[in-house]
């Protein structure tokens, strides 16, 4: 059985060749980053005829959009109960109702380009297995009916889980895949005279003068008006400081073939109300319908049990219900969460005119992308939007939650401090090929890989971000931080954000007394 190791969506669409900066330029809007925020913003503002650039420090659309499950709804778990509680009934329906705009949004994209991309409107479900749960689901229907919103209890849900009580049904929302819409939407960017380019890291935005300065790994710069940054976690640390108040959280999902007939697979989208989180939809591959089956999740860098268990657990889950089902492809993303989990969009520091941010999405970035690019988009036009208040980035009720901000300083301290000055776990000639973990070499701690041949990478092992010890993960093969969630490859390479830079390297032969330039 050959299993794919990314996500279908990636597998089903294209590649891009957008070239990397080779000048320097001046525009009026430079965006960083090209996931579906950076190109939702951008085909608005070209549309508008604002002059744009997109800088991307690897392809468009490889990083959480392309490694999302890829559902459109305004559906983001129990949630309307939880907002009507903590701001108000009038907030709960402000982000219920800008989530629907944004879904209307990515179909008025489809259908006005005519992008091909899998788009199907399906209804999306939470259900509960306990009573507990279920008495949950109701008042989240209660609050939804006080808001004005069809939302339907149901208690016979046609979905092959056991004990499944009761659900809570939005009709019309939608599915696609993710990157096909991404890529077909930068080439109308392209189209309307935005300029992408591609494996163009930025490592600093300066304000000079009155504008951006936005500085390049490739040596040219960008001078721009306004900048956004949508690199999924902002790049820029200060004045922002949303490392303070937000964490970066991973979660795993997998399409399999069941081996039934398409009308006994299910039919909408669902997610379990409680952990473990698990979530269902179906999607085309090559004329073959499969089951896409996502969860496992954790905090980066701080796995629940055995991180090489994440995909086993959904598959043996699933397998549970269809015993035939055979995984074609597994894949792993990483969301950011707010501490009052609502996304942080527009304005990126009061200190720092004409700069706009978009992140925290709490795995609903599909929607919530498209709500972001609007505000953004509005906030440069100057023109009124009627949902920006409740997602204004600068507020700061978010550290309301002292619980939440009290595990998160814990486990920063953890990584900054004290697991500094622990012995390290692992040793040497422990490490098995194929395998990592930090050791003591020489009197400091450094991150060891092996390789499957027995070479070995050695990284000092301290996110470049702000200083936290790194973990080991061995699934992917990376280094994770566990503070604010940058990951790098095995050979200390940025994989995602906060982080700007590298690890430093070591050079390491095979033998541990065979070290150099350590």
């Amino acid at each position: 059985m050959i299993i794919m190791e990314k996500s279908l969506w990636i597998e089903d669409s294209g590649d891009t060749h957008y070239k990397r900066l080779e000048a320097g330029e001046d525009t009026d809007v430079c965006i960083v980053g090209g996931g579906i925020v950076g190109a939702v913003t951008a085909y608005l503002l070209t549309r508008a005829g604002v002059k744009t650039i997109i800088l991307e420090k690897d392809k468009v659309c490889l990083g959480v959009t392309a490694n999302s499950t890829a559902k459109l709804t305004s559906q983001h778990g129990l949630f309307y109960k939880y907002l009507e509680e903590e701001y108000g009934l009038e907030v709960a329906k402000k982000y219920l109702y800008s989530n629907e705009e944004g879904i209307n949004l990515a179909e008025d994209i489809i259908k006005g380009e005519k992008i091909e991309c899998g788009f199907e409107k399906k209804n999306s479900y939470v259900f509960a297995t306990n009573e507990i749960e279920l008495d949950k689901v109701k008042q989240e229907v209660e609050t939804l009916n006080r808001i004005g919103y069809e939302a339907k209890y149901l208690t016979d849900v046609n979905i092959p889980i056991e004990n499944v009580l009761g659900a809570v049904e939005f009709k019309n929302q939608a599915q696609f895949n993710a990157r096909k819409y991404c890529i077909e939407v930068f080439n109308r960017v392209e189209k309307y005279g935005g300029r992408i380019y591609e494996n163009t890291k930025v490592t600093n935005i300066v304000l000079e003068n009155g504008r951006y300065t936005v500085r390049t790994e490739v040596g040219f710069d960008v001078i721009a008006n306004k900048v956004v940054i949508a690199t999924h976690y902002p790049i820029k640390s200060f004045p922002g400081m949303y490392f303070s108040k937000m964490y970066q959280d991973k979660s795993y999902a997998i399409a399999v073939d069941t081996h039934e007939e398409d009308d006994k697979m299910i039919d909408g989208m669902f997610i379990q109300s409680c952990n473990p989180i698990i979530s269902f939809r179906t999607t085309i591959y090559n004329g073959k319908k499969l089951l896409v089956v996502a969860g496992s999740e954790h905090k980066t860098g701080r796995p629940i049990g055995k991180i090489e268990d994440s995909y086993l657990n959904l598959e043996n889950y699933i397998k549970s219900y269809y015993p035939k089902a055979e995984v074609k492809f597994r894949w792993s993303t990483e969301d950011c969460i707010s501490l009052d989990k609502i996304p942080y969009i527009g304005k990126f520091s009061n200190l720092l005119p004409n700069m706009y941010v978009a992140t925290g999405f709490k795995k609903w970035g599909m929607s919530t992308a498209h709500v972001a690019g609007k505000i953004i988009f509005d906030a440069i036009m100057k023109n009124k939007n009627d949902y920006a208040e409740i997602y204004r980035a600068t507020r700061l009720h978010p550290m309301k939650n002292f619980e939440e901000f009290g595990n998160m300083l814990k486990e920063s301290i953890d990584s900054l401090l004290i697991n500094k000055i622990k012995p390290a776990q692992d040793e040497f000639d422990n490490i098995p090929l194929d395998g990592g973990g930090i050791v003591e070499l020489q009197g400091q701690k450094v991150g060891i890989y092996k390789g499957s041949n027995g070479e070995v990478f050695a990284v000092k092992p301290y996110c470049c971000h702000l200083g936290c010890l790194v973990s080991w993960n061995n699934l992917e093969k990376t280094w994770d931080c566990p503070c604010h969630g940058s990951r790098y490859d095995y050979m200390g390479n940025i994989i995602t954000e906060p982080t700007v830079r590298n690890l430093e390297r070591f050079n390491i032969l095979k033998d541990e007394e065979d070290v150099l330039d350590l």
